[in-house]
């Protein structure tokens, strides 16, 4: 009897080991089976415990009923050792659930998401949690093809202390959905976030948060968007686009991101608190646009912004007459208070988006010409190191503006729309980097005390306005910085953000076409390779997946490479994130091949090519762009090509829906003869009017014999490119009709070029465009 007791016991502690990891705090799973039966057997309280390791092509379906003090807790063994890779993803269902430390990448979502709040449609996740998560990288195979890394539905959902970055493919990193009642009034949080670099795309649909969508727009949210950073989020003109009712985002660092904060549908936002810090080198990067009504934009700082229209710090926009719910809503009933403006260019613009004079190509249900009304700009602070013409821009007529209290220093300098500034002598002192506050000499000027002026009760800082309140956003200068760019306080603590820099770069040397090709395959990301011999032949393409650097040993010794490989094939393939600078090379094709070219299928990201001091010659094309692919940077600068039939084929995106193949194209002091064809062929089409890309920038330049056989009879073609500047350019003897059409309504210009016997250069005010929506 004894015996059998024993047996029976110690098959219980067997099976109850097999359950329970020797820690007893969780159920431990090693594989997506066992994990499958614990969420099964899951009930409130238990921790599910996901061992260290891949795990791939797993598709996690997390579903319970926790309770506030129980939740249902999915956990990595190790916060950042537990990867998600291949086609995975994780749904959510049930309550108080919540997710921590795993980490995806190297791979992409078979479905719509990658996280989700939902299982089905009717079974949505609330007061559930994703936190100490990361996802890098975790992209499609083609930048068309949709898909959003998380998508919040239910109820009392919360996003924190999360990594997000490098979402390249359409879609927003993250969407909050409104559709159903069991989505609207949802409370949702996003907070304590870092979300790192999104590459441009080159179109819209690339968000890094959108909450709801034009047809939900009129729908209560409730979302909170708080205390996140977001580092270079690149992605279009809208970094976060909300289009539902009641949203609030405080306390967000926008770092150098080219974009801005959008309300671009629903109303009654609260907009307070955040730090918007720009580039001087950089006229991209925007701040706060207003679309529709009841909007409060307070305690907010505006740094080194050199964004323009859409683009500009603060961008008040016209909106449409009767406008249908994805347009432009009129603005009305906004308040735009006690924030400081601190050496932005033009940083208050009203009316934009006015387009009165595009009535004669666009239908009036189109035409912005509704302007702001009941609007108070009362209580801000403007400081400018050198005078600006204006830091007050009128699109369209003022009328509906109230400006109250407003406090300036333009060096002296008076400008258009002044009275509702008072101009005063006053400085500034660094507080930290990126940070200035008004030193104590602040003119006294008495406060606007608007209707709810007295529930602005803090400054930037989190201090009390009740005792001192002052113009601007900061009333008072704390004895402990605030230092919102310590990255540390974003985040999960377990990730390292990486440096934008590479390290131990080395340098390699080729010394025969054998040693070129295992240079390029062997070298790290930021290597450079030296070419020590004369000349090299290559039969196949060189593919380039990374930043490398390829440059003759001398630069007046230019090493040739010759390329004859098969026709229609590029001597540098650049493959997603490859980066590829060629500095002194003579590179010679034979006619029917192209220098460079990006994949034809599969560009999950971008690519790069600049090429300095060298020299194309015979290829078909010299650049080839093919539909989906989109690059960042292409510049040619001091270097000559001839002999070739076509130049930069930038013109593959022609479903005319805003998308476009490059964002920025430079080209100077370069000499183009005897390129048969176009020399640039750049297009982006559909009238998407939000889309302020891409850049086009031809200086310095000689065109000869160029153009002859083009079938479009346009030398330098960028249809629908919305900043074109031709410059101090030489064209001569182009048997072309015309050297450029450029779009006169937008940001097209022209000066000091030079023609003879060649084709004409003209303006067009409003090109017809096809409506996307």
């Amino acid at each position: 009897m004894i015996k059998k007791s024993h047996f029976l016991l110690g098959a219980v502690m067997l099976l109850f080991s097999c359950a329970k990891n020797v820690d007893s705090s969780g159920i431990y799973v090693k594989d997506i089976a066992e994990l499958n039966t614990a969420i099964s057997n899951a009930k409130a309280g238990d921790e599910i415990i996901m061992a260290n390791g891949e795990w791939s092509n797993v598709r996690i379906k997390l579903s319970g009923q926790g309770t506030a003090k129980q939740p249902i807790t999915l956990k990595a063994e190790t916060p950042g050792k537990v990867i998600v890779k291949g086609k995975s993803d994780l749904k959510l269902g049930g309550e108080y659930l919540i997710v921590n430390g795993l980490y995806f990448k190297d791979g992409f979502s078979p479905s719509q998401s990658v996280i989700e709040f939902a299982i089905t449609e009717d079974t949505v996740a609330n007061h559930s949690r994703i936190t100490n998560c990361v996802i890098i990288d975790y992209n499609k195979s083609q930048r068309n093809k949709t898909d959003l890394w998380i998508l919040f539905k239910g109820r009392r959902n919360t996003l924190e202390h999360c990594y997000i970055e490098g979402k390249s493919n359409r879609g927003p990193t993250i969407r909050v959905d409104l559709a159903g009642n069991q989505n609207i009034n949802n409370y949702h949080k996003i907070i304590n976030n870092y979300f790192g670099p999104r590459p441009p795309k080159g179109g819209p649909s690339a968000e890094t948060i959108q909450l709801g969508n034009s047809f939900t727009s009129m729908a209560p949210s409730y979302t909170l968007v708080a205390n996140n950073f977001f580092d270079r989020c690149n992605g279009e003109v809208e970094i976060i686009s909300s289009k539902s009712n009641f949203n609030e985002f405080r306390n967000n660092v926008f770092y150098k991101s080219e974009g801005s904060l959008v309300t671009r549908h629903g109303n009654y936002c609260t907009i307070d608190g955040n730090y918007f810090i720009g580039d001087t080198d950089s006229e991209q990067i925007g701040g706060v646009r207003l679309i529709g009504t009841g909007h409060w934009v307070t305690n907010n700082y505006f740094y080194n912004l050199k964004g323009k229209i859409f683009r500009s710090p603060l961008a008040v926009m016209n909106g449409i007459p009767k406008s249908p719910l994805n347009r432009y809503i009129q603005v009305t009933d906004v308040v735009v208070a006690h924030n400081s403006f601190i050496n932005c260019s033009s940083p208050l613009q009203f009316g934009v988006g006015s387009n009165v004079d595009q009535k004669e190509v666009l239908p009036a249900s189109e035409i912005r010409s509704e302007r702001p009304i009941r609007t108070i700009v009362a209580n801000n602070l403007i400081y400018n190191n050198r005078s600006d013409q204006q830091p007050v821009v009128a699109h369209d007529s003022l009328d509906g503006i109230t400006f109250k209290s407003n406090l300036i220093n333009n060096q002296g300098s008076s400008f258009k729309h002044d009275t509702g500034f008072r101009q005063e002598d006053f400085s500034l002192m660094e507080i930290e980097e990126n940070l200035l506050a008004p030193t104590q000499n602040l003119p006294v000027i008495a406060r606007y005390k608007g209707f709810e002026f007295d529930q602005i009760t803090e400054d930037l800082f989190g201090n009390s306005r009740t005792k001192e309140n002052t113009i601007g956003a900061i009333s008072k200068t704390n004895t402990v910085k605030p230092n919102p760019m310590d990255v540390s306080k974003y985040g999960p603590d377990w990730y390292q953000v990486a440096s934008n820099t590479y390290s131990n770069t080395k340098r390699h040397t080729a010394n025969s076409t054998e040693e070129l090709i295992n240079a390029v395959n062997d070298a790290n990301a930021g290597d450079t390779i030296v070419l020590t011999a004369n000349s090299y032949v290559l039969k196949t393409p060189l593919k380039i997946t990374k930043l490398l650097t390829l440059k003759s040993a001398e630069a007046t010794n230019k090493a040739t490479i010759n390329y004859v490989g098969e026709a229609e094939t590029p001597a540098f393939e650049m493959n997603p994130d490859g980066e590829l600078i060629v500095e002194g090379i003579r590179l010679i094709g034979t006619n029917n091949q192209y220098a460079f070219a990006s994949l034809k299928n599969n560009m999950s990201s971008l690519y790069n090519v600049t090429v300095i001091n060298s020299i194309i010659s015979n290829f078909d094309y010299v650049l080839k762009g093919y539909k989906y692919s989109f690059s960042e940077y292409i510049t040619f600068n001091s270097s000559t090509i001839k002999n070739c039939a076509n130049g930069l084929e930038l013109a593959a995106e022609d479903d005319d829906k805003g998308e476009y193949n490059a964002e920025n194209v430079f080209i100077d002091n370069c000499l183009f003869e005897n390129v048969t064809k176009n020399v640039v062929n750049y297009y982006r089409g559909g009238y998407d009017e939000s889309t302020v890309g891409g850049n086009l920038k031809v200086v310095n330049t000689t065109f000869k014999n160029c153009g002859s056989k083009d079938e479009t009879g346009i030398l330098l073609n960028t249809y629908g490119i919305i900043n074109v500047d031709l410059s101090k350019n030489i064209f001569k003897d182009n048997k072309i009709n015309l050297i450029a059409r450029l779009w006169g309504a937008k940001n097209n210009s022209h000066s000091e070029n030079t023609f003879e016997n060649s084709g004409k250069l003209v303006v067009e005010e409003n090109l017809p465009l096809k409506l996307m929506y």
